[in-house]
């Protein structure tokens, strides 16, 4: 049965396999007064695509698009297992980062200078738990903005990619991304990849390519449902106007900077900076009587027009971009005067706080991160529960600061924005492939980046500083991780389709900078180690480009990378064998599950004892990890010898120290271990014959016994004879 629309539209479905599954998109059953809404199921899970677009004046110099994944405790049947607030609040870092994967690959599809607010918001519904409903919300998200009327280049579909068997495959259940060596997402356009980010083991980039053209084939059945949805529901075309640059202006504006830029804005960063500023004010001195701030021969001019200048100031940094991308091109210049495989001046320290169980400084060029690292039992880690997880608990958490200062701004020092959740989430998933297992290494370990000053990649500064920190801080990570961001200009004339034919006009540029990214066609960083890669992000600013190209950069990015790890390792050659005097001490031993209640006792009183009595911390994991942590050994050790009474198995041939706790006329009944008792015959107490146990033993008393036998019923056997 049809839903009634008050606008008396249909309800329209269209449905086609979809790896393996039957993807349907729905329209006009929900959503009335939105924009555009499409309903999106995939197996059971159900995503809401909404869009809205303002009508409101265009007053914004930018782009006012925002988009939001929404995530839903009920869409999974669960209730939040916060004792205190039931209802969803602030998105979690998962629905954050989650919205910037969605995000990422629609932004760049909008022409240049549209300025109309657009609100995407992503809902799912109900989520199937064999696969995450990250991709059918980005699916959500673009049938939405076809069907809106609205000038979106789409459509666009991802896939989340995993290796399971040696074979490629989408949509993986919980238990094969556990298996999986790679967990790679990518967006594509009809052929082409738009956006692209990745954690992997330590796999080779070969994989990485091989991927990207095996997600290319197999997304296009997406693409083409949402055509065939557009087509059916036939929206209207929004009108719209682009603000864009006045060509008169920067005709006047090109004319001027003609033969001003060249060598003078090459070489160093602040300098560069600070010519490039004289000119723009030189630019205003010519311009003056046009912006209202000169004088004529005969009289003052006192109008000012401030949007007329902001006009003036933006055709000169188009001026400046248009100089960056013609002296790569055609001189093979970059602004800072270094070759397209050349990486900064790096320099680093590791040790440099003196009270922190870690800490490094690394720079690399202007950019500059600090890194911090501290320690702590496993109690420690974070615990997260969203719609997909519960109870999760993350051992290894990075998190990254960058206030306006490091830009050389005044700005409101606030909470975490999308972009410092996204930079700091690349360098833990970075690092995390070349952690220490938590037996091994049974610490909670957070990692703070911060931000000392920018010119570009500061998340790649940021996976260097916390590699340099958390070997400074004895982490015994597998292999130390370095990272390179890497750029792209792509010399074809402005609106052509770039192809694979083109793969010789594409200038790959290491380490990318700030004046080069705002210039170029793609941001792309790669994380790794001597053995692979463990991350990757890349993002276009081009309507996608065809895997050949970027098999192009991620090659290059492979050189880039070795070099700053081969400085990362004259710096610190590998962690350190000892941890800081300032950290915590953890002592771990491994015991059987079924011995956990004997450690935890009933409601918690024998763990409280131990706690209490020495001090210690005692933490217990469900597979039978035993983490006894504190400042003070001897509290540690007391606390260790505690638990290990309590789940220590009676092994025969072995000597206790025990306490008699009953005397019979056939001998004595011994407490060998916390809650093990053994039978002393009056024969195996001396070697003399002994008429009176009583004579000999005592209640209380200690006594020095070996284990000779466990009988078939677990009864133990014990002697005092022949110990030495």
């Amino acid at each position: 049965m049809d839903i009634i629309n008050p606008s008396g539209k249909k309800t329209t479905v269209v449905s086609t396999d979809f790896c393996g599954r039957k993807l349907s998109l729905e329209v006009n059953r929900v959503g009335f007064r939105t924009t555009s809404s499409v309903l999106v199921k995939y197996g059971d899970t159900v995503v809401l695509g909404s869009v809205v677009v303002g009508t409101k004046p265009v007053v914004q110099d930018f782009f006012p698009l925002s988009i939001d994944y929404e995530e839903k405790y009920y869409a999974a049947g669960k209730i939040s297992g916060s004792k205190f607030i039931k209802r969803e609040g602030k998105p979690s870092d998962d629905a954050v980062l989650i919205g910037r994967l969605i995000d990422r690959p629609i932004r760049p599809l909008f022409p240049k200078g549209y300025r109309q607010e657009v609100q995407v918001v992503t809902t799912v519904l109900s989520m199937d738990p064999s696969f995450r409903p990250d991709v059918v919300a980005m699916l959500a998200a673009s049938a939405a903005l076809m069907n809106a009327g609205v000038p979106f280049d789409g459509p666009v579909a991802g896939l989340r990619i995993g290796r399971v068997n040696g074979e490629f495959k989408a949509f993986l259940t919980p238990e094969e991304r556990e298996k999986s060596t790679l967990d790679l997402v990518v967006a594509c356009k009809d052929g082409k990849v738009v956006m692209v980010e990745a954690g992997a083991k330590e796999v080779p980039e070969d994989m990485i390519i091989e991927a990207m053209h095996w997600a290319v084939k197999n997304v296009q059945p997406a693409l083409d449902l949402q055509r065939e949805l557009k087509e059916k529901v036939a929206p209207a075309e929004q009108k719209y106007e682009l603000v864009l640059p006045d060509e008169e202006i920067q005709k006047k504006v090109d004319k001027w900077c003609d033969g001003k830029f060249g060598d003078k804005v090459r070489g160093n960063v602040l300098e560069r900076a600070q010519i490039l500023d004289d000119l723009k004010y030189q630019m205003h001195d010519e311009f003056a009587l046009e912006l209202g701030e000169g004088e004529t021969d005969n009289e003052k001019v006192e109008w000012y027009d401030e949007n007329l200048r902001d006009k003036y100031n933006q055709a000169f940094e188009l001026a400046v971009h248009h100089e960056v991308r013609r002296s790569i091109v055609e001189d093979g210049v970059r602004p800072d005067g270094r070759k397209l495989t050349e990486v900064r001046p790096l320099s680093s320290q590791v040790g440099i706080l003196p009270r922190t169980h870690g800490s490094s400084l690394f720079t690399r060029g202007v950019t500059q991160a600090m890194n911090i690292v501290t320690l702590a039992p496993l109690s420690f880690g974070q615990v997260v529960d969203t719609m997909e997880k519960t109870d999760e608990v993350r051992r290894y958490m990075h998190h990254y600061n960058a206030p306006s200062y490091t830009v050389g701004e005044c700005g409101r020092i606030g909470s975490p924005g999308r972009r410092e959740v996204g930079h700091g989430y690349l360098a833990e998933r970075a690092l995390i492939p070349v952690l220490p297992s938590e037996e091994d290494f049974p610490y909670a370990i957070r990692s703070v980046t911060e931000i000392m000053s920018q010119n570009g990649s500061t998340s790649m500064a940021a996976t260097c500083s916390s590699c340099l920190a958390l070997m400074d801080a004895g982490v015994p990570l597998i292999r130390p991780v370095s990272g390179v961001a890497m750029g792209l200009m792509v010399d074809v004339p402005k609106g052509q389709e770039i192809t694979e034919k083109d793969i010789d006009k594409a200038y790959v540029l290491t380490d990318l900078m700030d004046a080069e990214d705002f210039a170029g066609d793609m941001d792309f960083k790669v994380t790794g180690t001597t053995e692979g890669v463990t991350a990757l992000q890349m993002d276009m600013k081009v309507h996608g480009l065809p895997v050949e190209i970027l098999e192009k950069a991620i090659k290059q990015s492979h050189e880039g990378r070795m070099f700053i790890l081969k400085h990362m390792l004259e710096v610190i050659p590998g962690p350190r064998e000892k941890i800081s005097e300032y950290a915590p001490r953890i002592e771990k031993l491994m015991v059987n599950p079924d011995k956990i209640g004997a450690i935890i006792g009933k409601g918690g009183e024998t763990i409280n004892k131990i706690t209490g009595e020495t001090g210690a911390m005692v933490d217990i994991e469900d597979s039978g990890l035993v983490t006894i942590s504190g400042n003070d050994s001897e509290a540690i050790k007391k606390a260790l010898d505690w638990v290990k009474s309590l789940v220590e198995e009676p092994e025969v041939g072995k000597i206790y120290e025990g306490t008699v706790v009953s005397i019979k006329d056939f001998g004595a009944f011994v407490n060998i271990l916390q809650g093990v008792d053994g039978m002393l015959h009056v024969s195996q107490i001396s070697d003399k014959r002994i008429a009176n146990v009583a004579d000999v033993l005592k209640v209380g008393q200690k006594v020095r016994v070996r284990l000779t036998a466990i009988d078939d019923k677990g009864r133990l056997s014990l002697s005092m004879r022949n110990l030495d």
